[in-house]
């Protein structure tokens, strides 16, 4: 066959699985699955002050008066970014209803290293809304010159502006000294006074989102007094909301393609987990993506029980990347006790860990660190939330040892580091290291 033909052959059949793939989907409607979809008040769960909070505040801006700034903090995952977005969503079709110009300027601080790039990034989104280009570089120009063009463009185009800061906690800055104003206490100064100031026409107000219930004590005290924010504050679901949540977006997926408890137990393990919304939605989605690769019509409990290990596998893996070698490998060590070991336990006994940790050097020709090396580093391990750990007493004379037990899934933990490199010799040697596992979990108890 010509190089062509193979390759319109090629291009014909990726072509013909991508269209049967979509056809055979068990989704329906999959951008409901999308956390960050702005959605309409039907599908608005347990958020019944926050909504009627977030309204009360918005609502002076229809009768062409200057909505306060608001404060609204929470765990992750609890309905921050979906409620303010949905609220403004309605008041700025009102507001066109009505022959106003009401805007929304969104950025989320998460990735923005410094109160430049902020302001630039205000003006992208501002400019974005107005449909006009942001008429000033990202480079070779000052930061005010930046917030001119930012309020240039709210007084041409817009009567009223909400300006949303996701996650402005993050937006520290690079604070040379820990007296250092954080970034995010200059910004909120700025766009806080920029009315009174006469830097722009027409009202604007803030609302800052954030994990941290103690932000207002970081700020400098000139931002603290120009801000001064109304709180709207955000718990975590439970399981029934988050049952709840989940079943107000069960027609993402194909009408009978869920088995009866697949919202439970998406809910459930978000429960678990501090009741992340995003989580059960996320959980929720990628359920249904493990039933379309496997290629079936029904999604089953087996495939949440596998979207939830993937979950925890690339949440240990990006938790993990940053780790040492020695580090990795005493992890991993003592997370393969309780996998390959026949006795039942949760607690991996440091004693035990560690021999097996001098085990695998050998394997694997690494240095043998000293056990109080290995402790230090189980020690950091906690630190990062992977494990706890509890002194235990074996009895009068016998000493005191420390035991693990992990937060996820040891196996998930194991099979997570297994994709280290230095570590593909330990899956060509399995059998030989459930032995040693064995043999040093038999001593230690028998001792």
């Amino acid at each position: 066959m010509a190089d062509g033909d193979q390759q319109q052959s090629l291009s014909d059949s990726i072509k013909g699985r991508l269209q049967t793939g979509a056809q055979n989907s068990v989704f329906k409607n999959k951008g409901l699955l999308d956390p960050d979809t702005v959605i309409n008040e039907d599908r608005i769960v347990g958020r019944d002050q926050q909504l009627d909070d977030i309204i009360t505040y918005l609502r002076p801006t229809l009768n062409g008066n200057r909505p306060p700034n608001m404060l609204l903090y929470g765990p992750s995952g609890t309905g921050k970014s979906l409620i303010t977005n949905a609220v403004c969503e309605q008041v700025e079709e009102l507001a066109q209803a009505q022959g106003d110009h009401f805007g929304v300027v969104n950025i989320n601080c998460q990735t923005i290293k410094s109160h430049d790039r902020a302001v630039y990034r205000l003006v992208e989104s501002a400019a974005a809304k107005a449909s006009v280009t942001p008429g000033v570089p990202e480079s070779g120009v000052s930061t005010d010159q930046k917030l001119s063009r930012f309020y240039e463009i709210l007084s041409d185009y817009f009567d009223s502006v909400i300006i949303i800061l996701d996650e402005i906690d993050l937006l520290v800055g690079r604070q040379r000294d820990p007296n250092d104003e954080p970034a995010y206490s200059k910004l909120l100064y700025q766009l806080s006074r920029a009315s009174q100031l006469g830097r722009i026409d027409g009202h604007i107000s803030v609302a800052a989102l954030t994990n941290d219930p103690r932000f207002m004590e970081n700020l400098d005290g000139r931002a603290e007094s120009s801000f001064n924010p109304q709180d709207v504050v955000f718990s975590d679901y439970d399981a029934n909301q988050l049952r709840a949540i989940l079943q107000r977006r069960r027609d993402a997926y194909q009408d009978g393609v869920l088995e009866d408890d697949i919202i439970p137990l998406s809910a459930a393990y978000a429960a678990q987990d501090h009741g992340d919304a995003r989580k059960a939605i996320d959980l929720f989605r990628k359920a249904g993506e493990v039933a379309d690769r496997q290629g079936v019509d029904t999604v089953k409990e087996e495939h949440v029980r596998d979207a939830q290990e993937e979950a925890e596998r690339d949440r240990t893996l990006t938790q993990m990347q940053g780790l040492s070698t020695q580090k990795k490998l005493s992890l991993y060590a003592t997370a393969i006790v309780p996998v390959y070991t026949n006795r039942n336990m949760n607690a991996v006994p440091s004693t035990v860990a560690y021999r097996v940790y001098q085990y695998l050097t050998g394997l694997i020709d690494a240095d043998e660190k000293s056990r109080d090396s290995y402790l230090r580093y189980m020690s950091e391990a906690e630190t990062y939330n992977f494990v706890t750990s509890e002194k235990r007493g074996r009895g009068y004379g016998s000493g005191v040892h420390k035991e693990y037990t992990f937060i996820d899934d040891p196996e998930v933990v194991a099979e997570t580091l297994r994709e280290d490199f230095r570590l593909e010799d330990v899956e060509n040697n399995d059998d030989l290291i459930k032995s040693v596992v064995n043999a040093q979990v038999k001593e230690f108890f028998d001792d």
